[in-house]
């Protein structure tokens, strides 16, 4: 069914420049999220963090349980480890009726609140500091017991499959173990931690990639890294030690309790990581971070929120309303890793839970979540970032920036080790050290076959997925004006790396560097994972071309950014000259961007032929006058063959961007409708884990793009694909600094205003 909008863009466009200076209206805060019952298991669990926290809480059988995971907590073998599990028990017990019972995940102000009968156990997580906080209020006396419960009590041997969760992913080596962690009772604290040798997959990786003469020189997170905290509250002495069994998993259990029963009674959990080879050193880093917490603590993190929904929102009503909802709860799960030390992973984030209610066939420990725990999936990773820019958030792209900045020696030392050239060489699945998944990398491969490249049939030759982080930082200054000048060398060291690889690819096989057009040959290239062996694959040269595009723009208002950059803007149109033509290609008569010149096989079911669609923003609803974008949705046999609302899949987004609004309604629909478990944004696990963050991430965009659009010129295009028959109100951003804030009722626009 052919379906779009195109026909208001125009008026509506219009109508939107009026209220430029307006003010905009109140914050539509979002409603508290509530169940009226308890959970079964973990995979029940509600979702609660913030700064780089985040909590799965849930009550079974009259317990209080929750998860604890912080970003950048990675074992020896990348492992993004949980830091435990807390039990929380009241004596007598107020919720074995449940007549009343009630958990509340209070979004406005970052708490959860879970009551029964007159007690009350309020749990919050600080923003700016890495401190868990428990409360418990009753009108009647309870005694509060409080367990420390780990998996990693002992060392133990992986279990076949488990190394899914780590670097080795399914070529662990034999006897391959899992070190337990340290835990230790002084004064009625509970310290626990768990510390890496010096010794780790980084080293290993290093000496199989050829990397072992740069190893001191590389950035290396793991070594003597130290992850855990402190458990302790004024009056929750130490009582014993037990063993028990949870989702067929052993624990033991540090148990505490208050001296007596109590009306009310606060307890916390204070993280801490760093690399030391002193867990001395660790503990009284801990301690003196501790004499930080205040009573100020709790205002300052329901402030933080109270500014965050403030930012943006989507709100709908009918049947459009679970998929703002769901966009809303999405939004607060990547919230909680505002100042993470790791970008927030695509294959489940903060909220892993229980591995066996995800398959029951990978039964393994709740550390568990498929694709790695430090290795980073290009692909995957940009679904979950591209909607901070028009959600407001673009604050909350600093992780992932940090992680290609940090990387970017590693990257350069690659292609000098290799090829001895210039230029930032990443790869599409990057360790936390920046080098390229070990076992992706091939432990058995050909001694002749080039260093450079990873020996697998899906991953090779395909480094052209970071231009996507380049462009978000260049948009971020777009949107913000925030300064972008540390992130440059990234930027232009990542697009000379294409220049200077191609030109150097077609020297080793003739005598010139360059085509008959004096353009660069991308030989062998690879379009998305799909389209292998592809010569002048059409997501690399959009990418390169739009990144350069927007380099110049930004350095032309920025004229201090050219000081002792790596292009001039001289230079950056003699590199745009460099790049070939966007291929294009005529089947049964139509016109429509092909996914490459030529290519050799099919490996996977991405749909680079739209790229120029998005994320590059060549085509839109607006801009389509061949009509190419619109025929390869229609007409290009293997986008309508792979075409799906599910994981990954961005569909939803190309719909939306081409202003195909019955198209872009049923996917994202599909998309942002509830997941399979019990917290509706846990979606999953799709191609990946669950809880699938780039599945919510794609849903963000797609809902995005169906509310608001910018073309190249920068005019703003209002409900380009959203239906005009069902009522919407959304607050959200556009480059310049520009808020554009509309309500939608009846099939008119009653408010649109524009702000910065």
């Amino acid at each position: 069914m052919k379906s779009t909008s195109a026909g208001l863009l125009l008026i509506i466009g219009i109508l939107l420049g009026i209220g430029s200076n307006g003010t905009l209206t109140a914050t539509l805060m979002p409603d508290d999220y509530v169940w009226n019952s308890p959970s079964r298991n973990s995979s029940e669990s509600m979702p609660l963090g913030g700064g780089d926290t985040g909590l799965n809480v849930w009550v079974e059988n009259g317990a209080v349980y929750f998860y604890m995971s912080r970003s950048g907590a990675w074992d020896e073998n990348n492992t993004l480890l949980k830091l435990g599990r807390v039990k929380v028990e009241l004596q007598p017990n107020p919720f074995k009726d449940t007549s009343d019972f009630e958990q509340r995940l209070r979004l406005r102000d970052g708490s959860m609140e879970i009551k029964a009968s007159d007690v009350s156990l309020r749990l919050w997580v600080d923003v700016f500091k890495p401190v868990i906080h428990v409360q418990m209020q009753s009108k009647s006396r309870h005694q509060l017991l409080v367990s420390y419960e780990s998996w990693r009590y002992a060392d133990r041997q992986l279990q076949k499959g488990e190394s899914q969760q780590n670097s080795y992913k399914w070529a662990a080596p034999a006897g391959l173990e899992m070190r337990r962690d340290s835990m230790e009772v002084l004064d009625d604290k509970l310290f626990f931690y768990h510390h890496n040798p010096k010794e780790t997959i980084f080293d290993i990786t290093a000496r199989q990639q050829g990397m072992e003469q740069q190893i001191t020189t590389l950035y290396n997170p793991l070594a003597h890294l130290i992850s855990g905290g402190m458990l302790s509250g004024g009056d929750l002495e130490f009582k014993n030690v037990s063993d028990g069994i949870y989702a067929r998993q052993s624990f033991r259990s540090w148990n505490f309790s208050t001296k007596r029963a109590v009306r009310s009674s606060t307890f916390t959990i204070a993280l801490h990581q760093q690399q030391s080879s002193e867990p001395s050193v660790w503990k009284d880093a801990l301690l003196t971070s501790c004499k930080r917490i205040s009573n100020k603590d709790q205002k300052a993190t329901a402030d933080w929120w109270k500014s965050f929904w403030g930012r943006s929102f989507v709100h709908a009503t009918g049947d459009a309303a679970t998929i703002t909802r769901n966009y809303t709860l999405f939004r607060y799960m990547l919230g909680c890793n505002a100042f993470g030390t790791a970008p927030t992973r695509f294959n489940g984030g903060l909220f892993t839970f229980d591995p066996e209610y995800v398959d029951a066939k990978q039964a393994f420990t709740p550390d568990y979540r498929k694709w790695g725990g430090g290795t980073f999936t290009a692909q995957n990773q940009r679904l979950v970032y591209w909607p901070m820019l028009k959600s407001g958030d673009a604050d909350l792209m600093k992780p992932q920036f940090e992680f290609y900045r940090r990387l970017l020696p590693t990257a350069e030392a690659r292609s000098r080790t290799y090829w001895n050239h210039g230029g930032a060489c990443f790869t599409e699945q990057t360790e936390n050290f920046g080098m390229p998944n070990p076992s992706e990398y091939g432990w058995k491969r050909p001694e002749s076959f080039d260093k450079g490249i990873e020996y697998n049939a899906w991953l090779e030759y395909q480094w052209e997925t970071v231009l996507e982080f380049c462009q978000m930082i260049l948009e971020t200054n777009r949107y913000t004006g925030a300064d972008i000048s540390s992130y440059l060398p990234l930027i232009e060291s990542s697009v000379f790396f294409f220049t200077e690889h191609y030109a150097y690819l077609a020297s080793e096989r003739g005598r010139r560097k360059l085509d008959g057009n004096n353009q660069l040959v991308i030989y062998p290239g690879s379009a998305c994972e799909t389209y292998k062996m592809a010569h002048n694959p059409v997501n690399t040269i959009a990418g390169l071309t739009r990144v350069l595009l927007t380099l110049k723009e930004v350095k032309t208002n920025h004229p201090e950014y050219t000081s002792g950059s790596l292009f001039s803007l001289h230079q950056t149109d003699s590199l745009l000259r460099l790049i070939p033509p966007m291929p294009v290609r005529e089947l049964n008569g139509h016109a429509m961007i092909a996914p490459a010149l030529s290519w050799e096989r099919i490996n996977n079911t991405e749909v680079p032929q739209l790229y120029p669609v998005f994320p590059w923003r060549f085509f839109n609803s607006r801009n389509d006058t061949l009509h190419h974008a619109r025929n390869t949705w229609y007409h290009d046999p293997d986008v309508q063959k792979f075409r799906s609302h599910v994981g990954w899949k961005q569909d939803n987004i190309f719909a939306a961007c081409l202003g195909l609004t019955a198209e872009a309604w049923e996917l994202n629909t599909l998309k942002l409708g509830d997941g399979p478990h019990r917290f509706p944004a846990f979606w999953g696990p799709g191609f990946d884990w669950t809880p699938d963050h780039n599945h919510g991430g794609s849903g963000m965009i797609g809902l995005q793009e169906m509310l608001l659009q910018e073309t190249e010129s920068g005019e703003l295009l209002l409900f380009p694909a959203w239906p005009m028959d069902k009522d919407v109100h959304f607050r959200l951003h556009a480059s310049g600094g520009r808020v554009v804030e509309a309500r939608l009722e009846n099939g008119k626009v009653v408010l649109q205003q524009q702000g910065k």
